[in-house]
């Protein structure tokens, strides 16, 4: 995998994430690739839209690519997400046996690498992937901060 193909791939989930700036959801982007780069799906958070907790952007992709291909294993897929994903994202990505996970900005509060949970690593499963984090990692970081900025500006003049 090439850091021009994840630079490229990174763009994309970018780009969903702001669609859910725009929508007033937690500005998180996804996108699954094949084996070929070519996109198979494209989701970002609809957490609030869904009124669902599992609305991630992940989960959405992860469903979407499943349902495109026929299959819940994505084997030859990577999936590229614009934040660390959190244990139940890692996990979903795990049992869909995805080859590949990419991500941008780290999450020292609820990200799964960070918190310690090493689920492609656990030898107690039977399906290991690799995981690349910091892709774009400041352009990721910074369409969060945006967004929690607004919202607090937002929440100041309501409450005053």
């Amino acid at each position: 995998m090439k850091m021009k193909s994840h630079i490229w791939n990174m763009k994309l989930a970018l780009d969903e994430a702001e669609l859910a700036f725009k929508a007033g959801e937690v500005p998180v982007g996804a996108i699954v690739v094949d084996e070929n780069d070519n996109v198979i799906a494209k989701a970002h958070n609809l957490k609030e839209q869904n009124k669902d907790t599992t609305a991630h952007a992940e989960i959405l992709a992860i469903k979407e690519a499943s349902e495109k291909l026929g299959d819940w294993r994505l084997i030859n897929c990577t999936i590229y997400i614009t934040l660390e994903p959190c244990p139940m994202c890692l996990y979903a990505i795990l049992q869909a046996r995805f080859k590949n996970v990419v991500f941008g900005a780290y999450d020292h509060k609820a990200g799964s690498i960070s918190l310690g949970y090493s689920f492609q690593k656990d030898k107690r499963f039977n399906h290991k992937f690799s995981v690349i984090g910091g892709i774009e990692h400041f352009k990721c970081s910074k369409v969060l901060s945006d967004f929690f900025k607004l919202r607090r500006k937002t929440y100041r003049k309501v409450k005053s």
